[in-house]
């Protein structure tokens, strides 16, 4: 009876493992490049400069057609933010973030007339779509909608390591992949390129079709700090910068979780001492 069940359990393992390679071999995208950022662990922080870079990016290539609608400029000048700074508690009143603010224009209404106007924004709007709607953000993009910024760190399970592969991601088709105009292929991204390859399905290339292109280049950006702006030195610099937009309370809650911890280790201890004083002369 048991070399019956012995049998069967390896049957199965062997059937297991052949659909398991069957749905590999569909295709599936690299797992993201592991980096090592600034705020990683549990004492991590976020690299200021590093911030400052990543929102040039974000400003001068990403939001040409992703929004960020669930940051306001008065965000940026918050503690821990890419442009606080101690001498101006109130974030309203930090003048980088007045002056970024300014480059933007906000929707409003006329109270005099109540028409539709736009006007420069204040730190206290938040940061505005680049399309009026979704038609047209479609309509500018060959039918795909760009995903709004706001929480894309947090929104995938890789966070900033999934946007940084993506970001860099980008290589030339292999031969035999049939790749739509409108279309191009990344390792990192999720898809199933089956039934556009030509070659052997049991190998098919990882990744899948993005209808971004590539928004980075050597160069696009010149950062105020000097750092070379490589392709991989701008994908770090925003990925680190949505990672602050989706959790800019990051080193807040560190910092409050370190202080619970140490809190409860001292409860326990004090727990524990008074358990021994009041049963020291109690049999157990």
């Amino acid at each position: 009876m048991l070399r019956k069940l012995s049998v069967i359990a390896a049957v199965a393992g062997l059937l297991a493992a052949g659909v398991a390679g069957q749905a590999l071999a569909s295709g599936h995208p690299l797992p993201a490049k592991k980096v090592e950022w600034s705020f990683d662990g549990p004492f991590g922080k976020f690299d200021q400069a590093q911030l400052q870079r990543g929102y040039k990016v974000y400003r001068e290539v990403c939001s040409a057609c992703h929004a960020m609608s669930l940051v306001s400029f008065r965000n940026l000048g918050d503690k821990g933010g890419p442009f606080y700074d101690k001498k101006y508690p109130n974030s309203n009143d930090n003048p980088y973030v007045k002056a970024i603010a300014k480059d933007y224009e906000v929707s409003d209404i006329d109270n005099e007339t109540g028409d539709t106007i736009k006007r420069p924004a204040t730190p206290a709007d938040r940061f505005p779509s680049p399309f009026p709607n979704e038609a047209a953000a479609r309509a500018g993009n060959g039918g795909a909608l760009p995903p709004d910024m706001s929480l894309l760190a947090k929104a995938r399970t890789e966070g900033p390591d999934h946007i940084y592969s993506i970001l860099t991601g980008y290589v030339t088709p292999p031969a035999g992949l049939k790749v739509d105009p409108t279309s191009h292929y990344n390792q990192y991204m999720a898809g199933d390129l089956t039934s556009y390859w030509s070659g052997d399905h049991k190998h098919v290339p990882p990744g899948g079709f993005i209808a971004m292109a590539p928004p980075l280049k050597a160069g696009q950006v010149t950062y105020d700090d000097g750092t070379p702006s490589t392709l991989d030195q701008q994908a770090k610099d925003v990925s680190a910068f949505l990672m602050w937009a989706a959790e800019p309370k990051l080193e807040d809650r560190k910092q409050t979780g370190f202080v619970v911890l140490i809190y409860l280790v001292l409860f326990a201890g004090l727990l524990y001492a008074s358990y021994r004083q009041v049963w020291k002369n109690e049999s157990h």
